[in-house]
């Protein structure tokens, strides 16, 4: 058998975070009495995805990404807003969003009978139970490991050793990790020297430095990678 271990991100490679990020503003802007442009959710998406950018590259921690990141949104809109406040309400809008992406259950149902399954993911532990339990995968799963219960996060090694160290008979050659960040995935399985698969739905092209074992367009292809 060409793997023993598999190593799952969460967020858009099992699920659809883009569409429950998209119902989380919408419900935060609707309490706030605020209308959601498109305008002002792409901004909201660049200061978010620099935020984690900088949190997976250790310069800031967690506490920066969700209590400024509505604070430094309404500051361009010439507001005032307690970001804080606002972050916990995003996320207990957030932790509601279960949306499977695509087919992914019956993928990991598959996968579970023949393979060991763990969830490698960066983010608020408490959310991410949540959504995992509520789309009804956490079962398929031998343990789920979050940034934030680890006290490290995807891309750093120390993430990765800390996994490692508690998957039992661990075999770096026969585990792979499946993810759609070339950065926090496909980066940190390559510092970890295990091989990784890119899922790639949009074709975003690769950076020199950073090249994944396997690339696929939808996770139904990692079939033929497996086999």
């Amino acid at each position: 058998m060409k793997f023993k271990t598999l190593l799952f991100d969460v967020d858009d490679t099992l699920l659809d975070f883009q569409l429950t990020e998209k119902k989380a503003l919408q419900a935060l802007f609707q309490e706030e009495g605020l209308f959601l442009t498109d305008e002002i959710e792409a901004t909201y998406k660049k200061i978010n995805s620099q935020l984690w950018r900088e949190f997976e590259q250790g310069k800031i921690n967690k506490e920066t990404v969700t209590d400024t990141r509505f604070s430094l949104l309404f500051e361009r809109l010439n507001k005032h807003v307690d970001g804080k406040k606002m972050g916990e309400q995003y996320r207990h809008h957030l932790s509601q969003g279960h949306d499977l992406l695509g087919n992914s259950k019956e993928i990991i149902e598959r996968l579970h009978s023949e393979y060991d399954l763990y969830i490698v993911t960066n983010g608020i532990a408490k959310t991410q139970y949540q959504r995992l339990n509520d789309s009804n995968m956490t079962s398929f799963f031998n343990d789920i490991f979050v940034s934030e219960e680890v006290g490290y996060q995807k891309p750093m090694k120390e993430y990765f050793d800390y996994v490692f160290e508690r998957i039992p008979s661990f075999d770096r050659e026969k585990t792979m990790i499946i993810g759609d960040s070339l950065v926090s995935d496909i980066q940190g399985g390559n510092q970890a020297n295990i091989q990784t698969l890119w899922l790639n739905p949009t074709k975003q092209s690769t950076v020199p430095t950073i090249q994944p074992t396997y690339e696929i367009s939808r996770l139904d292809d990692i079939f033929s990678v497996l086999e």
